[in-house]
């Protein structure tokens, strides 16, 4: 497998701006202000690759780095409010929204990386499987906690390596192929039992009354509903405790000139419950029968 690096450090790879050559020399993170915080290796090296495009044809480039879903000034956490607890109030810094509801009416207090930090969860067995990327929680004119909503954002692991085509763009802006794929097997493996449990977890809590919201690449989102057997087999429920909104993210903007960044845009959504996701999850489709047995008899016959 094979693929070309898309957006490096914010920007496309084909931008020869002095504003893209600037950030990329720099090594800052333009969603962040920031410098990049996804290593290379050990010797701090920065990434700044924000998404791959599969080398094969007419293949669309998938967002690999959690950060590049942040754009806009993190207009997902916004949106995401929006749908949760209605549009209209503001956004704030963890114990900044106590202040603000009283002063506004109501608030949402952010607990996340960069934000209010993250929440203190006890630890289970050892690791830290409780924990969400992100939690709105809605504050009231008395500073009184009303509910929350947890936030899990999700790329894709990437496979093989893009040493080359890194050190190509950032030496002589030249886009060249590298061995760097996409690990979906992670999809199965890991993404979707997290989903599960941390979903399972989330409607045990009397105040989060709407679920855990899942925010991803549309690649992803695609990859996870035709593992769970797409929308047929996840029926769509109104909003509950239980709930799992899948959010689907890509790109809406084509059409941009040097030193501007594609905008994303949420184009696609489908809201089902925890128990449908697992029952989907468990239930496999399996192969006709006696396949083995075929493919013994096929491999002796071509030996004879």
């Amino acid at each position: 497998m094979s693929g070309f690096i898309s957006e490096f450090f914010g920007y496309r790879a084909e931008d020869n701006s002095e504003t893209a050559l600037s950030i990329a020399l720099q090594q800052t993170c333009p969603f962040l202000n920031g410098r990049c915080t996804k290593n290379l290796s050990r010797d701090n090296i920065k990434s700044g690759v924000c998404s791959i495009r599969p080398a094969s044809k007419d293949a669309k480039p998938v967002i690999c780095c959690p950060v590049r879903l942040y754009a806009e000034d993190y207009k997902v956490l916004r949106e995401v409010s929006s749908k949760a607890f209605g549009k209209g109030i503001n956004l704030y810094a963890g114990r900044v929204a106590l202040l603000k509801a009283k002063e506004e009416g109501a608030a949402v207090a952010v607990f996340g990386k960069g934000w209010g930090g993250e929440l203190h969860l006890p630890q289970r067995s050892g690791t830290g499987a409780y924990f969400v990327d992100w939690v709105l929680a809605l504050i009231d004119s008395e500073g009184n906690l009303q509910e929350f909503v947890a936030i899990e954002v999700q790329t894709i692991d990437t496979t093989g390596n893009y040493r080359s085509a890194r050190k190509a763009l950032l030496e002589t802006r030249e886009i060249v192929s590298d061995t760097v794929g996409f690990n979906w097997e992670n999809v199965a493996k890991r993404i979707i039992p997290q989903v599960i449990y941390k979903g399972q977890v989330l409607q045990r809590e009397e105040l989060c009354k709407r679920g855990l919201y899942f925010v991803c690449p549309k690649a992803v989102y695609d990859k996870i509903l035709k593992r769970l057997g797409g929308k047929e087999r996840l029926a769509k429920i109104p909003t509950q405790p239980a709930s799992i909104h899948f959010i689907a993210y890509d790109y809406v903007d084509f059409d941009i000139s040097d030193g501007e960044i594609k905008k994303l845009g949420l184009v696609e959504e489908h809201n089902t419950s925890v128990y449908k996701v697992q029952e989907a999850f468990s239930s496999l489709d399996l192969p006709n029968e006696n396949i083995y047995r075929d493919a013994i008899l096929k491999a002796l016959r071509e030996n004879t």
